[in-house]
């Protein structure tokens, strides 16, 4: 189980942080697409944040 949440973990973030990159670029020349995009990257930060929070609730238990 703790091996699974870690995979997703890095899945998460590693997906928050290539959305990030495009809506930096691509705001540069469409700004709403680019909202769209750092609002996707946003919302995969909070999934990776949780999954943070339970593997920690998991490790303590």
């Amino acid at each position: 189980m703790e091996e699974q949440l870690k995979i997703k973990i890095k899945q998460e973030g590693h997906l928050a942080a290539v959305l990030s990159r495009q809506a930096a670029e691509v705001s540069k020349v469409d700004r709403k697409q680019g909202l769209d995009l750092m609002r996707q990257a946003r919302d995969a930060s909070k999934r990776c944040q949780s999954l943070i929070q339970e593997l920690k609730r998991l490790q303590t238990a």
